[in-house]
């Protein structure tokens, strides 16, 4: 699913709202997510999921090309932990 199919989904839900409207709820969603993700504020969406950022140490790699040792710096990732209600529907449990 991309982000217009979401915007989409979503306009069939509300359809009080215009498309553009929702488009921009959609966007303003994301962007307070990119925000808070960037203070390294956790995001908790109950039953889907929580959003965190790690911090990865710098470490030895290996260029899978040349199979030369390279030095990957240390780096910050965001981190996704499936809520309990979401892995149970994606296993078909309920």
């Amino acid at each position: 699913m991309t982000k217009n199919d979401l915007i989409r989904l979503v306009h069939l839900t509300l359809r009080d709202y215009s498309l553009h409207d929702v488009s921009y709820a959609v966007n303003a969603i994301f962007e307070a997510m990119k925000i808070a993700l960037k203070k390294n504020e956790r995001i908790e969406i109950r039953g889907f999921a929580n959003l965190t950022v790690r911090n990865r140490k710098s470490r030895w790699g290996r260029n899978p090309k040349t199979g030369k040792a390279v030095h990957i710096p240390p780096r910050k990732v965001v981190f996704l932990k499936v809520g309990k209600e979401l892995k149970e529907i994606v296993n078909g449990s309920t």
